[in-house]
Formats: structure tokens, sequence, C-alpha cells
């Protein structure tokens, strides 16, 4: 029988070959660990815990209840060690589960309580609404803004890194054609791109050339530039698109107008970096 250490292994590989992005990966193997060592620690459980019993109901609920109590955290909180922890991080914990059931497969699955604050969205649930957002647009959108917000949306999700701090990129921090898997230059180290990511960000270079192309010199540098003019300042006339980086106020505007013109719902960019950072443990290792 496989142990519940090699399955969850397993299952990383599994995703890794998949090429799910780094966060997300992140994210599923630091909840089974938590999931296991909780297993672990409780009194009557075998040393050589296998896949199939790990997955048991019991143990299941015994540590979703011990979760939403902050009896499983690590690090401290401005509420206190033993704060309860925020109801999103229930359901990605009840979502990574799942996946890990039907991955083995075992025949349990747990209830999704619907997620009725909107504050993160599962990395699965990310990636189904990046998709969304990259093919719909709303009558009379410009593609060119529409594509660029759904490929800044999606480097949110891989790198869980705000928009402010995205903004800031140049075209060469982009290494698309970089082997085994493409990736983006961040100022502490390369973060790898899954392949949804890749190709709305391919998507989104291409739109930024045909805007490029028109300007007179050189490629000005910006990943994020400015895909249509703005209105004549102090009598000059304004610069031509794709001359000027796009702000960091003009992103979040054409974020909130393409997802309610698209969802009809307010989502923050933020949405889609999931609550890894803050929820999840540490990745994967083996238990003590």
């Amino acid at each position: 029988m496989t142990t519940a250490l090699d399955a969850i292994t397993a299952f990383l590989d599994h995703l890794e070959e998949r090429r799910f992005a780094p966060a997300t990966r992140r994210l599923r193997g630091g909840f089974l660990t938590e999931y296991l060592e909780h297993a672990l620690n409780t009194e009557g459980t075998p040393a050589n815990l296998t896949a199939t019993e790990l997955m048991e109901l019991p143990r299941a609920h015994a540590w979703l209840e011990d979760a939403a109590a902050g009896r499983t955290r690590r690090r401290n909180t401005l509420r206190g060690p033993n704060a309860p922890t925020a109801d999103n991080s229930g359901r990605v914990r009840i979502i990574t589960y799942n996946l890990f059931a039907e991955y083995l497969p075992t025949p349990w699955r747990l209830e999704v309580p619907p997620n009725t604050n909107g504050e993160y969205l599962d990395p699965d649930e990310a990636q189904k609404v990046l998709h969304t957002l990259a093919v719909q647009r709303p009558t009379g959108y410009n593609a060119a803004t529409s594509i660029r917000t759904a490929a800044l949306a999606a480097l949110v999700a891989a790198t869980g890194r705000p928009v402010r701090d995205l903004a800031r990129l140049r075209l060469a921090d982009l290494q698309l054609d970089h082997r085994p898997a493409p990736r983006l230059l961040l100022e502490d180290g390369p973060v790898e791109l899954d392949t949804a990511t890749e190709d709305i960000v391919r998507r989104w270079l291409r739109q930024r050339a045909g805007i490029t192309s028109a300007l007179e010199g050189s490629d000005p540098g910006h990943l994020w530039v400015a895909t249509k003019p703005g209105g004549p300042h102090a009598g000059q006339e304004p610069p031509p698109p794709g001359l000027n980086p796009a702000g960091v106020r003009t992103l979040h505007d054409a974020h909130r107008r393409l997802v309610l013109g698209v969802l009809g719902t307010p989502l923050r960019p933020g949405a889609f970096r999931g609550d890894g950072s803050s929820a999840a443990p540490p990745g994967p290792r083996c238990p003590a």
C-alpha cells in the first residue's frame, strides 16, 4: 500500500508534470502536509499511515475542525496564534482534499461551501475565471485592453504578487522561450509560468507588438503599455499608444471594468492571489 507521504509527493510531481503554477503546487502541498501532520499527531494513528487511511472522512473532519479553530497554525496573527481562520481557508482545504481524493482515487468527497465573500479564489477557480476574461469581452471594449487585463491577472495568480509590483515589469523580464519552462524574472528570483498563463501572456504580447510597431524609434520596453491615447494635457497632444507605461491606477480601472462587464460582479485583482501566502503552511516536508 502506498504511504500517505509518498502519495502526496507523487501528487505534487503530477501537478508539476502538468505544469501547474508553482504557487498552486505550493498551496496544495502545504495543506496536504498540514493534513498529514495533523493525522500523525492524533493518538492511535499508525506511523506508516497509508494514503487511503489518511483520506478517511473522520480524519478529514477532525483536521478541518482544528484548522478552522486555528489549532493547525504555525505562525502568529494579529489576533493571536489561536484565532479562527478565514472561511476561505476552509474552502481551499476542502478543494485540495477533493482534488487529492480524485487523484488517488478514493471514494470520499467533501462538500465545498459557497464562496460568500469572494475575497480569494482557489487556484482552479482562478484559472476558470482567467479563461473567461481572456476569451470574452463586453461589446465595445478595447481588445488590447481586454487581453492586457487578463494577462496581468494571470501573472498575479502565477506569482502571488500585487498589481503595484507587476506594473513595473519590463519586456525583458519575460522569458517565455526558457526551458524546461517559461518564466518571469522578479527581483527575488524567477517564477515558472504554467501553460495557461503563458498562452494568455503571449496573446498580450501579440497585441502589444501591434501597438508599438506604430511608434517611431525603438521599443520603450515596458511590458504593460497604454493601449490608447490619453486626453490632451496642458495644451499638448497626448503621446501615442505604446510609448508610455500603463499606470497602476489605469491597470486597476481596466480590471474593474472588464470583470464587471464579463462576470457582472466585482472581483479585485488580489482575489487571484489565493490565500496561500497567509493561510497555507510552508511546502511539503517529511513529518517528524
